[in-house]
C-alpha cells in the first residue's frame, strides 16, 4: 500500500515566509544580500509610490506611508519569499473614483475594510480559487488599466490647465483634454520627453540601473537649473512630511460602511488578483512556491495597517517584486528593508521632494503604463481562438469604458460558460464494445509487434509524465508543481497525453516555463501525441525545439531521447509553425 502524503495543518499553510527562512537558517551572508536588494527596490519604489498617489488624487505623502507600512507587513506575514507590497498603478482607477466620492477618509476606511476582507479570504482558505479566473481576463484588465493609467497622465504630460475639475471616465476626459490643448505648456512638455527619453536609454544601454530615480532626478536638475516654469510637488502639495503620522481612522458609523463597501470589495477583489499574480511570476523566476492563502491573510493586515497610518491600499507589485529577485534577494528580508529604507529617505531627503517637477512623474507612470499593457499577450489571444478574442474584448472595453469591477465579473462569466462550451466538446462516445478493448492480432495491416522493451519502463536517465483531463488555468500550477519534483534528476523528459482540447494559453504558457526555467537540469523534453492543432498551440506560444521536441507517439518519443543522449538537440524547427513568445515585463 502506498502512504498518502500528511496535509499540511492550518498553522503549516498560515506560516510567514519569513519565518521559514528563519528556520532554514539565516547568517549575515543572506543579511547583507538582502540590505542590498532591499535598497536597490526602495530606490525604484520611492518616486513610483509618489507618482501613483498623485495619479490618483491623493498628496504624494500617503503613497510613501502606505509603500512604507504595508510593504513592511507584505513582506513579514506573507506567504511569498520575495513578495514586494506597495501602491499599484492598477489601482489608480478606483482609488480616484473612490476620493472623488467620498474624500480621503472615505478611501482610508475602504482600505481599512479592504484589509478585513482579504483577511478574512486567507483564513477561509478561498485564495486557492483566484487562479481560476480566465488567463484573457487577467489581460484584458491589465491592458484595459493601462490605457486609463496612460489617458489620466496626459494633463501633467503636457502641462495643460482644465477650467473644471478632470473628468473620470475617459471619454469625457478625452474630450476635456482636447479642449484644452491651448493651454499646452512647453516646458512641462519638454522634462516629460526628457524623463521618458531617459527611461528608454537606460533601460536600453544600461537595465541594471535604478531607471525611474535616474530619470526623475536628471529631469529635477535640468528643470531647476533652467528655471522652467514648471508645477512641482513643492507648488501644488507644499512639500512632504518627515515623520509619519499617528495611528487612527475616520468616524466609522454603519452608514458609512454600507456606502463604502462596493469600494472595499473592489479593493479586495483587485489586490488578491494583482498580489497572487506577483507571487506567481516570483515562482516561475526563482523557482519557489508560495502560500496563496497565506499571502493573502498578509496583504490583509497589511492594508488594515497602511489605513491606520493614513495610507490607501497596498499589494503585490509585479515590476518591483521581480527587481528584487533580480536583485539577489534571499527572502523576505528584503521587502521589509526596502520599506525601511524609504521611512529612512522621507525622514532626511523629504525637503528635496518638494523640486520634483509633476511632469516627471507623470512621465514614470506613462512608461508603468506602456510596460503594463501586455501588448503581445493581447495580440496572441486575439489570433488564438474567437472566445478568448471574445472574453478578452468584451474585459478589455468594459473596464477602459465602464467599470473595473464589471469587466472583471463579466469577463469572468464570458470566460466560464466558454470553458463549459469547450469541455461539452471535448467529449467524445466511440462505438460501445460488451467485452471492452479487442484484442491486437501480432500482425496488424502487414505491420509486425514490436517486441517489449524492458528500457521503456527501466531507463533511470528519462522520466515520462502522462497528463489528462482538462488541462486550464486552474490546473497549470499543479502541472508546473509535478514537473517541479523530478527528484531524479534524468537526463531526458517525456511529456504523453492522451487526444485532448487545444490547450489555453495558461498551460501552454506552464509547458513553455517548465523547459525554459533556468533552474531545471539542461535535460530534452519531448512531447508525445500531441495533435497538430495542439502542437500549433503550443508553439504559438513558444513551446517549441530546442527546448520540446515533438513526436507521434510515447515509443518514437523514447527512441528520440535515448539517441539524443549525449548529443546536441536535434532542429525540429520544420515540423511545424507558429508564432514566437515574448514573456511579459
Amino acid at each position: 500500500m502506498v502512504a498518502r502524503a500528511r496535509k499540511p495543518s492550518f498553522a503549516e499553510l498560515f506560516t510567514p515566509k519569513l519565518v521559514t527562512i528563519l528556520r532554514e537558517g539565516y547568517g549575515f551572508g543572506d543579511l547583507k544580500a538582502d540590505a542590498i536588494a532591499g535598497l536597490t527596490v526602495a530606490i525604484v519604489a520611492l518616486p513610483l509610490s509618489m507618482a501613483i498617489a498623485i495619479a490618483s488624487g491623493v498628496p504624494p505623502e500617503r503613497g510613501l506611508y502606505a509603500a512604507i507600512v504595508g510593504g513592511f507587513l507584505v513582506s513579514a506575514l506573507g506567504g511569498s519569499r520575495f513578495q514586494i507590497g506597495g501602491p499599484a498603478g492598477a489601482f489608480i482607477v478606483l482609488i480616484a473614483a473612490t476620493v472623488q466620492q467620498f474624500g480621503i477618509d472615505g478611501l482610508i476606511l475602504a482600505t481599512f475594510m479592504s484589509g478585513i476582507i482579504l483577511l478574512a479570504i486567507g483564513l477561509m482558505r478561498l485564495g486557492t480559487f483566484i487562479k481560476y479566473i480566465p488567463y484573457p481576463v487577467t489581460v484584458g484588465f491589465t491592458s484595459g488599466i493601462a490605457v486609463i493609467i496612460f489617458a489620466s497622465q496626459i494633463k501633467e504630460l503636457l502641462g495643460l490647465s482644465l477650467a473644471q475639475a478632470e473628468p473620470g471616465p475617459i471619454v469625457p476626459k478625452m474630450v476635456a483634454l482636447g479642449e484644452a490643448l491651448p493651454s499646452l505648456n512647453p516646458s512641462a512638455a519638454l522634462v516629460a520627453a526628457l524623463a521618458i527619453g531617459l527611461i528608454v536609454a537606460v533601460r536600453r544601454y544600461r537595465p541594471q540601473w535604478p531607471v525611474f530615480p535616474i530619470a526623475v532626478v536628471l529631469a529635477s536638475l535640468v528643470a531647476a537649473l533652467l528655471g522652467l516654469p514648471v508645477e512641482t510637488i513643492g507648488s501644488r502639495f507644499g512639500g512632504i512630511p518627515q515623520s509619519l503620522p499617528a495611528p487612527g481612522l475616520p468616524a466609522v458609523t454603519l452608514d458609512r460602511i454600507v456606502e463604502l463597501l462596493p469600494s472595499a470589495l473592489s479593493f479586495a477583489l483587485l489586490g488578491g488578483i494583482e498580489s497572487l499574480l506577483s507571487a506567481v511570476v516570483a515562482d516561475s523566476m526563482s523557482g519557489r512556491r508560495h502560500r496563496s492563502n497565506a499571502e493573502l491573510v498578509g496583504q490583509g493586515v497589511a492594508n488594515m495597517a497602511s489605513a491606520l497610518f493614513g495610507g490607501f491600499c497596498v499589494t503585490g507589485t509585479i515590476a518591483r517584486t521581480a527587481t528584487n529577485v533580480r536583485a539577489g534577494a534571499r527572502g523576505p528580508v528584503a521587502g521589509m528593508l526596502h520599506a525601511l529604507f524609504l521611512l529612512l529617505f522621507m525622514l532626511v531627503a523629504a525637503p528635496l521632494a518638494s523640486y520634483i517637477p509633476l511632469a516627471a512623474l507623470a512621465a514614470v507612470l506613462a512608461t508603468v503604463a506602456w510596460n503594463m499593457a501586455e501588448k503581445h499577450e493581447f495580440a496572441t489571444l486575439l489570433r488564438a481562438s474567437r472566445g478568448d478574442a471574445v472574453v478578452l474584448m468584451a474585459t478589455f472595453l468594459l473596464v477602459v469604458f465602464r467599470d473595473l469591477t464589471e469587466g472583471i465579473l463579466i469577463g469572468f462569466g464570458l470566460g466560464a460558460l466558454l470553458f463549459l462550451h469547450r469541455m461539452a466538446q471535448a467529449v467524445e462516445v466511440d462505438q460501445p464494445s460488451p467485452h471492452g478493448e479487442d484484442d491486437e492480432a501480432d500482425t496488424t495491416e502487414g505491420r509486425e509487434r514490436t517486441p517489449y522493451d524492458a528500457a521503456f519502463a527501466a531507463d533511470p536517465d528519462i522520466v515520462v509524465y502522462r497528463i489528462s483531463g482538462a488541462f486550464f488555468f486552474g490546473a497549470a500550477g499543479a502541472v508546473a508543481a509535478a514537473l517541479d519534483r523530478i527528484g531524479a534528476q534524468p537526463k531526458a523528459c517525456g511529456l504523453a497525453s492522451p487526444p485532448v482540447p487545444r490547450p489555453r494559453p495558461p498551460p501552454a504558457a506552464t509547458r513553455e516555463g517548465s523547459a525554459r526555467r533556468p533552474s531545471r537540469p539542461k535535460a530534452p523534453v519531448t512531447r508525445a501525441g500531441a495533435r497538430p492543432a495542439v502542437r500549433r498551440a503550443l508553439l504559438m506560444h513558444g513551446v517549441r525545439p530546442p527546448q520540446v521536441r515533438f513526436r507521434a507517439n510515447v515509443a518514437d518519443a523514447m527512441a528520440a531521447l535515448r539517441s539524443a543522449e549525449g548529443t546536441a538537440p536535434e532542429d525540429d524547427s520544420g515540423i511545424a509553425t507558429g508564432g514566437a513568445h515574448q514573456a511579459r515585463e
